[in-house]
Order: structure tokens, then C-alpha cells, then sequence
């Protein structure tokens, strides 16, 4: 994923109304941007860090402006945007770089599977498809622990994506194959866990579904002004 124009730097002064981040510009101005996210960016919307964000060139968008990274603890940084992360793994199943998830007649996007909607779908030649649920994934140390490199999913309490580890079970159960993509936009990523401080019921849902035949998938985002990419998987740690 390029950005052309590269991303622009500012300073977080804060976040609120979920959508919503005032940044200050380095000629002192203010402006606000719209914050995509609607997770709780635990640890991800320090006073006074250093911000990246982009420009529609939209004169006519009431916030023409859309905040894309953070700089956290440690000075490593956080992809916000939670728009981008489809795109994201999209682009590297397609330049086939995603062992496991390379033979395939067709990838589709936003496809429904009886009550609900997988991120993705690849489609492929016998009949059976590959059902993709995709999770942006922030949750870093805060800036007074180490770094230990274990990035946690979820930020906050998520029915909606408990509701999505069913519906991978259920996939399985039909005869596809099921994975649950972890996009880690943490550029100081070493591993990813579940967050059970955070939503017990999801870790153990999550498990079970390991359990049962889901793909659990997780690889590290390259973050840039001029680029985010997938650079790397890492440890699943269960």
C-alpha cells in the first residue's frame, strides 16, 4: 500500500468522540482528522505523540484529513486505521506472498456466509473456498512496560468478533477451509497473543477454534509514510 503523496507528520493533542483526533502541525496550527477506528486504541493515543496522516485533497469532506499511525511506547508504531487492513492482507494473498494462501481461482471481498460476512473469500477450482476473517491488531505495551514484544487482540470487549470465531467454526464443519488473519500493525511486533485481561470469552473462543480446524494467522506491518506493507509472520502465541 503506497501513499502518494507520503503521509504527513503532526503531534496527537487528543482523540474523542471515537472519530475524532485534534493534531497539531509543526507551524504550530491545529486541525482535526478523522480517527477509523472504532476499538479503544489502548496504548495507542499517547498526549503529545508523533502522528502520520493523510490527505484526501477533498475540499468538500467536512474532515478532509485521516489519521493512519501513532508513534507508541518504545518509538515503534501503530497502524490506526482500521480501514486499511482489509486492503492490506488483500494485496499480499494477491502478490503471493502468504504461504497456504496462494492457489486460488478468484479472491472476493465482503462475502456473505449465512448470518454474517467474512472479510475475504478465495475462491478455488474443486468447489470448497478459503473464508478469510481479517483483525486488525495494536495492543502494545504502555510506555511504563517493557517491551517485550507480544502484541494483544482485542483493545476492548468485542461480541462482533466472537460472533466471527463461530462462523469460522461453522465454515470448517461444511468441508472449507477457515482462517482467522491477524493483521499486526505494530511495527514492534514479535509475536501476538490473545487478549484475555481484555475479553476472556474471546480468548477462549479463539482457542477453540484452533482447536477445531481454523487457520490462525498472524504477520507484522511495515509502517512508512510512503508505505505499509506485510513484511513478516509471526509466533501465535495460544
Amino acid at each position: 500500500m503506497k501513499f502518494d503523496p507520503p503521509l504527513q507528520q503532526g503531534r496527537l493533542l487528543r482523540r474523542y468522540k471515537r472519530f475524532m483526533a485534534d493534531v497539531e502541525l509543526a507551524d504550530g496550527s491545529v486541525i482535526t482528522l478523522h480517527c477509523p477506528n472504532t476499538g479503544s486504541m489502548k496504548n495507542c493515543q499517547p498526549v503529545g505523540a508523533a502522528v502520520l496522516y493523510s490527505d484526501s485533497g477533498n475540499p468538500a469532506r467536512k474532515y478532509r484529513h485521516t489519521l493512519e499511525a501513532v508513534q507508541v511506547a518504545h518509538g515503534h508504531w501503530a497502524g490506526v486505521n482500521t480501514a486499511r487492513t482489509n486492503q492490506l492482507v488483500a494485496e499480499a494473498i494477491l502478490e503471493k506472498r502468504v504461504p497456504g494462501l496462494k492457489r486460488y481461482t478468484a479472491l472476493r471481498r465482503e462475502v456473505t456466509f449465512t448470518d454474517s460476512r467474512f472479510d475475504i473469500v478465495l475462491d478455488h477450482a474443486h468447489g470448497a473456498h478459503t473464508y478469510i476473517e481479517v483483525k486488525n491488531v495494536t495492543l502494545g505495551p504502555a510506555e511504563d512496560e517493557p517491551d517485550h514484544g507480544v502484541i494483544a487482540f482485542p483493545d476492548s470487549v468485542t461480541e462482533r468478533g466472537q460472533k466471527h470465531l463461530l462462523t469460522l467454526m461453522e465454515a470448517v464443519r461444511q468441508g472449507h477451509k477457515a482462517v482467522l488473519f491477524f493483521c499486526v500493525q505494530h511495527t514492534g511486533a514479535k509475536a501476538m497473543r490473545p487478549a484475555d485481561e481484555v475479553d476472556r470469552k474471546y480468548g477462549e473462543l479463539l482457542r477453540k477454534a484452533a482447536a477445531g480446524g481454523v487457520s490462525i494467522v498472524a504477520w507484522k506491518t511495515q509502517i512508512s509514510p510512503r508505505e505499509f506493507s506485510l513484511k513478516e509472520a509471526v509466533t501465535v502465541i495460544l
